[in-house]
C-alpha cells in the first residue's frame, strides 16, 4: 500500500507541461506603461463575434474539438468565449491561440513548466512584477489569457508582425525552429477554421421566371 505521505503528493500533484518560459527582458518605460493598462483593463467584456450566428457556429465547432480534453461543456463554453475574446482583443487569431495552448499546456488549467510557467497559456511569474498586481493569479481562466495573448501581441509587435520569431520569444526559444513548427501545425491541423458562407437567399417572386402560356 502508499504510504499516506505518498497519497498526499500524488493528489497534489501537477502536470508539468511542455511549454518553456518567457525570458525577462527590461522594457522601456512607455511600453511597460502600455502593457500594464492592456492587462489591467477591468471593462466588462463585450462579445468578440460579429453577430450571434458567428458565435453559435464558432463556438459549436470548437467545442467539438475540445470536447475530450474538457468534457465539462458549461466550462469549456466559458473557455471558449474567454480565448476568442482575448485573442480578438490583442489582434491575434483565436485559432492560433488555441494551437498554442494546445502545444504548451494541452488545455491544463493548472499545468506548471520547469521554468515555473503556469496555466492554459504558460505565463512566466515575473511578469505580474513587472506589468500586473501583487494579487493577480496566473491560474485564473481569464487572467491567464489575458496575459498570455498581451505578452504574444508584444513579442509579435517587437518582431514586427514575424509571428515565427514572436513564438520563439513566447516560449524562451527564439531562433529555434521546432516550437513555432508545433504551434503552426496544431493551428492548421487540429483549430484551423473558415466560416460556412451564408445560405443563399431565395429569389423574390418577382424575379422568378412565369411560365409562359
Amino acid at each position: 500500500m502508499l504510504r499516506p505521505c505518498l497519497l498526499i503528493a500524488l493528489a497534489l500533484w501537477v502536470p508539468l507541461a511542455f511549454g518553456g518560459a518567457q525570458k525577462y527582458e527590461p522594457l522601456s518605460a512607455s511600453v511597460q506603461a502600455a502593457l500594464q493598462k492592456s492587462v489591467s483593463d477591468s471593462r466588462p467584456p463585450r462579445s468578440s463575434f460579429k453577430n450571434p450566428l458567428e458565435a453559435a457556429d464558432w463556438l459549436t465547432e470548437m467545442s467539438q474539438r475540445l470536447n475530450k480534453r474538457i468534457p465539462n461543456r458549461a466550462y469549456r463554453i466559458e473557455l471558449l468565449r474567454s480565448i476568442h475574446y482575448e485573442a480578438t482583443r490583442a489582434g491575434l487569431d483565436p485559432q492560433m491561440v488555441l494551437g498554442l495552448i494546445e502545444v504548451e499546456s494541452a488545455f491544463r488549467k493548472y499545468a506548471v513548466s520547469k521554468a515555473g510557467a503556469r496555466g492554459y497559456m504558460q505565463v512566466m511569474p515575473f511578469w505580474i512584477k513587472v506589468i500586473g498586481q501583487p494579487n493577480d493569479n496566473l491560474f485564473h481562466m481569464r487572467t491567464n489569457l489575458r496575459y498570455g495573448c498581451v505578452i504574444l501581441r508584444h513579442y509579435l509587435d517587437i518582431e514586427k508582425g514575424d509571428l515565427f520569431r514572436a513564438l520563439g520569444r513566447y516560449n524562451g526559444s527564439l531562433g529555434q525552429a521546432e516550437y513555432p513548427n508545433m504551434v503552426l501545425a496544431a493551428w492548421q491541423n487540429k483549430w484551423g477554421y473558415s466560416a460556412s458562407p451564408p445560405a443563399a437567399k431565395p429569389a423574390p417572386l418577382s424575379s422568378v421566371p412565369q411560365n409562359r402560356r
